[in-house]
């Protein structure tokens, strides 16, 4: 089953800046309804909600907090109807500053468990409060954000990559459960990205030199990204 992205109402988790808010404006340039999920960006997240039009909402919570994120889709609800479409996008404090990462003698396991919290435990919490009313309609999709360290640790960044990793088998393993629901699971690894806040620390070394190993000899912009989240939404 296929759902026109115009009758689509889209979840974006930590929608409020960088590559959330290009994913939110891809889907809203393209007329779904949009939900713009934060934690700490509420000016940021409430200017591009204004800036996207009517269909667009501003919604606050921590997607580490169950019971926050049931409020937020019982609210969304409330206002634009059932969630069909979920990108989780959400990802805690970081910085791709490869001169100031932790290194292996010096990561702690809090540093740890907080990359894991957002991105594995935080993608646990939205799938399981917005996929009964997709299992309901016979429809939905699941887009989650990766990353391509987990295959080439350029940068060996342990624990924003260990929870991306993370990320990815429970992707596959949604995909399995929630496909004959209709619910298509799928995730979206752009790289790294020039520029959002999170890379904005990287040195431009790193940049050029994943631009001389891609085969464009570019590196993603994130409104690219946003296009090839989109297209897992798309008919």
């Amino acid at each position: 089953m296929s759902k026109d992205i115009r009758k689509q109402t889209v979840l974006v988790t930590g929608a409020g800046r960088g590559l959330g808010a290009a994913i939110a404006t891809a889907f809203a340039r393209e007329g779904a309804r949009v939900v713009i999920n934060y934690r700490n960006s509420q000016a940021a997240a409430e200017t591009l909600a204004s800036k996207l039009g009517a269909r667009a909402f501003a919604i606050k919570a921590d997607v580490q907090d169950t019971d926050a994120v049931a409020q937020m889709v019982k609210q969304a609800e409330a206002q634009v109807g059932p969630i069909t479409t979920v990108v989780h996008n959400a990802l805690a404090d970081f910085s791709f500053n490869s001169d100031a990462r932790s290194t292996l003698e010096t990561l702690t396991a809090a540093e740890m468990l907080s990359q894991h919290n957002t991105a594995v435990l935080g993608a646990l919490n939205v799938i399981q409060a917005t996929t009964p009313a997709m299992a309901k309609a016979g429809f939905g999709r699941i887009v989650t954000i990766g990353t391509n360290l987990f295959q080439n640790p350029v940068v060996p960044y342990h624990d924003y990559t260990s929870a991306k990793a993370a990320l990815l088998a429970l992707t596959r393993t949604a995909a399995a459960e929630l496909g004959p629901k209709g619910i298509t699971v799928n995730m979206v690894s752009g790289g790294l990205l020039r520029t959002t806040d999170a890379s904005s620390a990287t040195p431009s070394e790193v940049f050029d030199y994943i631009a001389g190993v891609t085969p464009l000899r570019a590196v993603t912009a994130p409104d690219e990204a946003a296009d090839a989240v989109l297209f897992f939404a798309s008919p």
